[in-house]
């Protein structure tokens, strides 16, 4: 098993200081992945611009939220999971969409579903995506602002998953209730 340093605002380098410091007044507390995060300065700022950068693209709540949990559960990350079944509570995100990725099951909203199954593609496939994929994902509503959206999406979720498998980053408090690990 691996760690990373988690870094506080005291201890983390100059340049993560105020970012740090931004993130306790986002979220209340500095969550671990954040002061892993804190050890290169560049990536912390990378993760956090992308992070309200996809926040601000042209999806919804639960887009979002599928979005987010496809790739967690699919990178099985024991830190994601959790933090974003937590996030979705707070945005009101109904869970049962929340419960079905959890648990890799089909959505029940036909739109969701083919996100859902589009984003899987595309990190499983490192975006070696078909021509029938992509037809399928426009023929549920989607376009091509939305493919690039979920690549967003997805760079948003490789710095924070691929840290938390190196850093094995502790599940925060506020996130504990949630705890996951893959049934397969």
């Amino acid at each position: 098993m691996t760690t990373l340093k988690v870094h506080s605002i005291e201890s983390a380098p100059e340049g993560s200081k105020a970012l740090l410091e931004a993130s306790l007044k986002s979220n209340g507390m500095i969550p671990g992945l954040h002061g892993v995060l804190a050890g290169a300065p560049g990536i912390l700022e990378a993760y956090q611009t992308i992070h309200k950068l996809f926040t601000q693209t042209s999806f919804d709540k639960e887009e979002l939220t599928v979005v987010w949990q496809t790739i967690n559960v699919e990178h099985a990350c024991h830190y994601c999971v959790p933090a974003h079944t937590a996030i979705a509570k707070m945005m009101k995100v109904d869970d049962s969409i929340t419960e079905a990725l959890r648990n890799e099951t089909p959505l029940e909203d036909s739109k969701l579903e083919a996100l859902r199954t589009f984003t899987l593609a595309v990190t499983r496939n490192r975006g070696q995506v078909s021509q029938e994929e992509l037809t399928t994902f426009y023929n549920a509503g989607y376009g091509e602002q939305q493919v690039l959206e979920v690549i967003l999406g997805l760079s948003q979720k490789v710095i924070s998953n691929y840290t938390n498998h190196i850093a094995n980053t502790a599940v925060d408090a506020p996130f504990k209730p949630f705890a996951w690990e893959r049934q397969k």
